[in-house]
């Protein structure tokens, strides 16, 4: 009996060995079949996609080449993809009220100093903290918030015919509006805001009754109607139609390095005369960028303001688009130059926007088209 027992034992043991290898071969195979899995969809470096830095989405009222090459040089250098939407300056911030907090836009870039002051006041931007900008920005070309920061100046400056006109018979802005440049002046229409600013400074400065006596006279010594931009005052004044115009600086160098040659003839063919000097100085305005309030990439759009305003970016503004960079170690292009220095007003650029209404109703009141 006891071997009968023992024989069965045997027969249920080996039973039991043979179901637990079978086990512990099925329990083997799941395992090389869940670890077969990952290596499958691990991805290689050459598959993996390019790990970039995130983005920054701008909002810009600035329409030059020089831009979009900076842009693609900071996404070079960062892998930040820079997402560009182009408007008018006044369309964008009604856009960005808008959309409120839903907002894409990271930074809000425009060419007036009262445009971006308006875009402060209707409470779109925010606080710029970065001790980078700060110490590559002066303080008088940034918001006393720091809500924006200047990019760039052009002056506002008086252009003359140089085989008609001596500089030494220029003086200040107030001078073209006596009886000496009876219809000799050209100037752009009164609705550009290049123009607005500039009166609004003299506002300012003047106050509101001596600037309306200003441009009343003024625009009695128009050489013709106001028509066309800056550059078709400068080809009025070329070919006899006046003696001096009001311009932007920049003009005069987009002139002389133009692809045609007519272009480059005005430009060899008039001087560049900095008003003001021993007075309020000469007018200037700023292009600028705003930390938009409702920012979803806050920090990326703070390295792009440190981009821009370094002395790389900004010689690079200057060398192509001949504005004043904002930071002092940036390297002039030689036509900049060759004009020298010059003393600027001195004067808060809010106040652009908030007496813009002012200039438009003088403007408007004493037949200034």
């Amino acid at each position: 009996m006891f071997n009968k027992c023992s024989s069965y034992l045997l027969t249920i043991s080996l039973l039991i060995i043979a179901i637990l290898a079978g086990c512990s071969s099925g329990t083997s195979t799941t395992s090389n079949t869940e670890g077969a899995k990952p290596e499958k969809t691990t991805e290689t470096a050459e598959s993996k996609p390019t790990e970039t830095g995130g983005e920054v989405n701008i909002y810009t009222a600035r329409h030059y080449d020089v831009d979009q090459e900076l842009y693609d040089m900071f996404t070079e250098e960062t892998g930040i993809k820079v997402n560009v939407v182009e408007g008018k300056a006044p369309e964008l911030i009604e856009r960005m009220k808008r959309e409120g907090e839903s907002t894409p836009a990271d930074l809000f870039i425009t060419v007036d100093g009262g445009i971006l002051n308006t875009a402060k006041t209707e409470e779109i931007l925010q606080p710029i903290v970065s001790e980078v900008v700060d110490k590559q920005v002066p303080t008088e070309l940034r918001d006393k918030e720091n809500q924006w920061v200047g990019l760039s100046t052009r002056a506002r400056v008086i252009v003359y015919a140089k085989d008609r006109v001596d500089p030494s018979e220029l003086s200040t802005y107030e001078d073209l509006a006596t009886d000496k440049w009876k219809g000799k002046v050209a100037v752009r229409s009164s609705t550009n805001l290049y123009n607005q600013s500039l009166l609004a400074s003299f506002i300012d400065i003047m106050g509101e009754q001596e600037a309306e006596v200003w441009a009343e006279a003024l625009t009695a010594n128009l050489a013709r109607e106001p028509e066309g931009g800056d550059r078709d005052q400068a080809k009025a004044i070329a070919s006899g139609v006046g003696d001096v115009a009001l311009m932007n600086t920049y003009y005069v160098g987009q002139l002389a390095t133009s692809a045609e040659a007519e272009e480059v003839k005005v430009a060899e063919g008039i001087g560049v005369f900095f008003p003001n000097q021993q007075t309020s100085g000469t007018h200037i305005n700023i292009s600028g960028a705003g930390l938009v309030k409702h920012s979803q990439n806050k920090d990326n759009a703070i390295k792009l303001l440190e981009f821009l305003t370094a002395a790389k970016a900004q010689t690079k503004i200057s060398q192509a688009n001949f504005e004043y960079p904002v930071n002092s170690d940036a390297t002039l292009p030689e036509l900049l130059e060759s004009w020298g220095t010059f003393k600027s007003q001195n004067i808060d650029f809010a106040k652009y926007g908030e007496l813009n209404p002012k200039a438009v109703e003088i403007a408007n009141k004493v037949g200034w088209k």
